[in-house]
């Protein structure tokens, strides 16, 4: 009976070290992030960038501190560090999007589309309707005159935000660059009531003529 109740007693005081030791943490990481963010206002990212590595335990990775690095190296403009950042946090978290997000803005910057067109086909495999990503690949499509496929993805963000801007003018010129003029001048015209004057619009609208 004896022993039972110390292993009891054992059990408990572990349980509320650990409980104790793992809100301490928690405050510790809350500092971290609190002092990262004051620097970043003041775009010092190198400062912003310390709290958060004197934390650091590569055998403890958080999702939350490997996203907040992989931001603030993007910032500071070290691409290739970034990168390495936020596949860590994808490593921990495979279905997040923001993750991925994140990494196609230094992956971009260092030139590896084909990584950047990855990160978008596995986020519209999370999230088909996702309106960054659709968009996104349908310029690097578009950019590559690859107009039928992206066409497609045009055509769904504009059914989803038949009035957005961005996804009104690409549907409309990618409705053009696929020799369906009469659609591409109706898109353009919706686009000018969006944004009236608009450049591009009116350039579309002297092609259709």
């Amino acid at each position: 009976m004896e022993t039972l109740k110390k292993i009891i007693f054992t059990v408990i005081i572990t349980i509320f070290i650990a409980g104790n030791v793992h809100s301490q943490n928690f405050k510790a990481v809350q500092d971290a992030f609190a002092l990262s963010y004051k620097y970043e206002k003041s775009a010092e990212y190198s400062k912003a960038i310390d709290p958060l590595k004197q934390l650091y335990d590569e055998n403890k990775e958080s999702y939350e501190v490997n996203l907040r690095l992989g931001w603030l190296y993007y910032m500071s403009g070290q691409f290739t560090t970034a990168c390495t950042y936020y596949q860590k946090a994808m490593l921990l978290m495979p279905m997040s999007i923001e993750a991925k997000l994140g990494f196609v803005n230094p992956a971009a910057a260092l030139g590896n589309w084909e990584q950047v067109k990855t990160q978008y086909i596995d986020i519209l495999k999370i999230d088909e309707n996702n309106y960054t990503a659709n968009y996104r690949l349908g310029l690097i499509l578009y950019g590559k005159q690859k107009y039928t496929e992206a066409f497609k993805y045009f055509e769904k963000i504009f059914n989803m935000y038949p009035f957005d801007y961005d996804a009104m003018l690409m549907y409309a010129w990618s409705n053009y660059r696929l020799q369906k003029p009469r659609e591409a001048k109706v898109l353009f015209n919706k686009v000018l009531m969006n944004k009236p004057g608009d450049t591009s619009a009116l350039e579309g609208l002297s092609l259709v003529k």
